[in-house]
């Protein structure tokens, strides 16, 4: 054995739940896991490098990062911030950026936020780069950071037209040279052309380009509080009618906030059957929209709740990280599942670990990760996070740091324990790390 991690709770198969008792997972030397069996804290485990003791912790598949920026992260001020806090803004921010970039700037950035993704248990990664830049400096700086990350982490490519496919001078030509220097993803801006008909026929474009390739589509799509913009549906047809399906995806649709009950039911029915995904991210989404409201202020959100009880699969991304669109942000995904349980609402007992599963599994699914591949099952990669909580609802209530990260049977990542001490009156000084179990599931508890 090359490791093996004892005493760890782990969640079910079928459903965001957890699995009863405790298991050993045995790594093999080829970096994939060998056995998982019940725990025994009588029976001696067999030799092994490195030994993990979870003590109850929670040991999860990795976190998924389904929607990000990495060519435009931790750009926020340059060359001057987003003074009204909008979408458009941010893009006219970048738009002054953008004829400044150089490899290793792109390089440099890149880097480092996947650095704070992977101390935080992210080890798979879509990313999404401006092709509207004739030189593609950020997509060619970006494919040589998904070539150094590919040993340990997945690194997947949006080429994705910032401003516009049809709108833009050259920009299919871009689009199209993007997918040949190697993006992995195809990628549009419906909302963003200067007319519906060339939003129409740029979701058209981005699904010929990926047909021609065997590549999958991620839109940004009708990200905008205009209950007009309704091009989700349109890439909804696309993806039912050339068989790309599960393939494709709707990032952001915010204007499905503010569609009325008749068309959402209608839209609810088409989406279920066309397979699509749709990513929602939670801190653009509330921070960039509502902006042109007075009172009462959308906030921006898709129907998650609606659309997950639709059958859709819906998954929550981080998007920008100290950019022209978030000036915050670290890349963390309990963060993310935070905010996003609160913003929709994912707040019930039942409901909680499914916003955990939205940061993993449904996020997996996003990326199209094979199932094989992704889980903590025999034979699959040992690439897993254990968390100092005994359930999802409880790392996402603390925002547990990992104290381990592994990816294929190697520790990329380890926080030692950080309890707080505190002297509270009457009493001796005691250490608190916040982990009284909740009600809602008693019989959650950390076994130290």
């Amino acid at each position: 054995m090359r490791m093996i991690v004892r005493g760890a709770r782990l969640l079910a198969a079928d459903r965001p739940a957890l699995r009863t008792g405790l298991y050993d997972v045995e790594v093999a030397e080829d970096g994939r896991i060998a056995r998982v069996i019940p725990y025994d804290d009588q029976k001696e485990p067999p030799a092994t490098g490195v030994r993990i003791e979870a003590h109850g912790g929670l040991l999860t598949a990795p976190f998924v990062e389904p929607h990000i920026h990495l060519d435009t992260a931790l750009t926020a001020g340059q060359p001057r911030p987003n003074a009204s806090g909008t979408l458009w803004e941010g893009i006219a921010c970048w738009s002054e950026r953008k004829p400044t970039l150089t490899r290793e700037d792109v390089v440099d950035r890149a880097t480092e936020v996947l650095r704070w993704q992977a101390a935080q248990g992210v080890l798979h990664v879509r990313t999404h780069c401006d092709t509207t830049d004739p030189a593609l400096t950020a997509l060619d700086a970006l494919l040589e950071v998904q070539d150094r990350v590919g040993g340990f982490m997945t690194l997947q490519i949006v080429a994705f037209p910032q401003e516009g496919i049809v709108s833009f001078p050259g920009g299919e030509a871009l689009l199209r040279e993007a997918v040949a220097r190697g993006a992995d993803v195809v990628g549009a801006i419906p909302h963003f052309e200067d007319t519906r008909e060339d939003g129409v026929a740029s979701l058209g474009i981005a699904f010929a380009v990926a047909e021609e390739h065997g590549l999958r589509v991620d839109a940004h799509c009708d990200e905008i509080d205009d209950e007009q913009s309704r091009f989700v549906e349109v890439l909804a047809a696309h993806a039912l009618r050339t068989g790309l399906r599960e393939r494709a995806t709707a990032s952001h649709t915010t204007a499905m906030g503010s569609y009325g009950g008749a068309y959402s039911f209608k839209l609810q029915r088409l989406l279920a059957r066309s397979g699509i995904n749709l990513v929602a991210n939670p801190f653009a989404n509330l921070n960039l929209q509502g902006r042109f409201d007075a009172y009462p202020r959308r906030r921006g959100l898709t129907q998650v709740k609606e659309m997950l009880a639709a059958g859709v699969n819906v998954a929550f991304g981080h998007d920008d990280v100290m950019d022209p669109w978030n000036a915050l942000g670290t890349g963390n995904p309990l963060q993310t599942a935070l905010v996003g349980l609160y913003a929709a609402q994912l707040t019930g007992a039942d409901e909680i670990p499914v916003a955990f599963s939205m940061v993993t599994d449904r996020a997996a699914r996003v990326l199209g990760l094979p199932e094989a591949e992704y889980g903590i099952t025999e034979g699959a990669p040992a690439s897993f996070v254990l968390l100092p909580a005994p359930s999802p609802l409880e790392a996402i209530r603390r925002q547990v740091r990992p104290r381990y990260v592994v990816s294929r049977g190697t520790v990329v990542a380890e926080t030692p324990p950080a309890p707080t001490r505190l002297s509270w009156p009457g009493e001796p000084p005691t250490e608190t790390d916040f982990g009284r179990p909740s009600t809602l599931n008693p019989h959650e508890h950390l076994d130290t």
